[in-house]
């Protein structure tokens, strides 16, 4: 679809962020020609195969598979034998506007109010406990408009300020989900408002009332008044299965290539679930630049990371944190897992589906045999 309407939504959109431009430049050329790539040949049959280069970005829906699957086995080293549990931060539609307008900034802090009302709710109930958790930004619904949320995987207790407790939440939920809006909605607004003292938020276009503190004040006071949408699911049974479950979260892009059914010079059709009308299934239709236009709408500042991880799991101390949570809890891990980080991407496709990209698809018994670069057209 980019390759077919790209050109056409370029002139129309002189507007395009530079993030924009390269993500839509990546997915248009992924795995053509236009790459670069490289040409094999079977030892047995002598039939040749040429494999084009994929772009390696992260917005690409092609590109995501293997960098999913090293994320999720590094992840599998960390399980500890406890519940686990699935809790949701959303902001007020209201708010769409002026974070798309501040997208760093305000991605930034919607991450820092989520992990600041989790510890602060958790050491209140685990009596100052240390919980770990990880923080995954989704930007999108299921028909491509905006809308911001963050994904939690919370540990359902927490290691004791001296070290030598486990303090368990058990099989409750991890906090009543009203005490968790109201928490993150009073430190989301209170710095939202810091933000624009310091003039450091942009107010432009249909948003360009709020730098008058008149009409900014009666926009901060209806978000007060308003319940910002948290829910927290039930605690994942077997902590192995929150492996599985977290890989529909981690590394998703707007939409999957699965998702888009039919496809033409003027319109896509795509499946989504509507949670409005009791989660069905349902097909929309949309004119290839307004897709186009959706799926651009959730490319990500460049360098923002949208997967954060906090407390026990926060990268600088999570290995010493671990051990120490098993000693407590007398778990001794699993020393079977493979160590994937080293493994070349043949190798660690080879481990996790069975397929074996260096044999021959033709004659089904020799292998492919690397001939040299097939360079990039002029």
């Amino acid at each position: 679809m980019f390759r077919m309407s790209g050109d056409e939504y370029i002139r129309l959109n002189r507007g395009m962020s530079f993030e924009q431009h390269r993500a839509f430049r990546a997915i248009t050329m992924c795995r053509t020609a236009e790459l670069g790539g490289h040409i094999y040949r079977c030892d047995n049959c002598g039939a040749e195969r040429i494999s084009y280069n994929s772009c390696r970005n992260r917005h690409c829906p092609k590109c995501q598979f293997l960098r999913k699957e090293k994320w999720l086995l590094a992840r599998e080293r960390d399980l500890l034998p406890i519940p686990y549990f699935h809790v949701v931060f959303t902001m007020p539609a209201e708010l769409n506007p002026v974070v798309w307008q501040n997208k760093g900034t305000l991605f930034n802090l919607f991450f820092r109010c989520v992990s600041l009302t989790l510890m602060s709710a958790a050491a209140r109930r685990f009596q100052g406990a240390k919980i770990g958790f990880i923080c995954i930004l989704h930007t999108w619904s299921q028909t491509l408009l905006d809308h911001p949320h963050i994904h939690c995987i919370v540990t359902g207790g927490g290691l004791a300020p001296d070290r030598k407790k486990w303090i368990s939440s058990g099989d409750s939920f991890f906090v009543h989900v009203r005490a968790l809006s109201r928490l993150f909605r009073g430190k989301f607004l209170s710095a939202f408002k810091q933000l624009a003292l310091e003039n450091r938020l942009s107010f432009n276009g249909r948003c360009a009332g709020l730098r008058e503190p008149a009409v900014f004040q009666d926009f901060i006071d209806g978000l007060h008044m308003r319940e910002w949408v948290v829910y927290c699911k039930e605690p994942f049974g077997d902590p192995k299965n929150l492996i599985n479950y977290l890989g529909r979260y981690t590394h998703r892009v707007a939409i999957a290539n699965h998702r888009i059914l039919d496809l033409d010079a003027e319109h896509v059709s795509f499946q989504y679930r509507d949670y409005a009308d009791g989660k069905k299934m349902k097909i929309m239709r949309l004119s290839n630049l307004e897709f186009i236009r959706r799926f651009l709408l959730h490319i990500l500042p460049g360098g923002f990371m949208k997967i954060r991880h906090y407390g026990l799991l926060a990268n600088r101390n999570r290995r010493v944190f671990i051990n120490i949570c098993r000693n407590l809890l007398n778990f001794v891990a699993e020393t079977t897992i493979p160590d994937y980080e080293g493994m070349d991407w043949k190798t660690l496709l080879r481990e996790l589906t069975g397929l074996d990209v260096d044999r021959c698809e033709e004659c089904r018994v020799g292998i492919i045999v690397y001939i040299g670069p097939l360079a990039r057209p002029p």
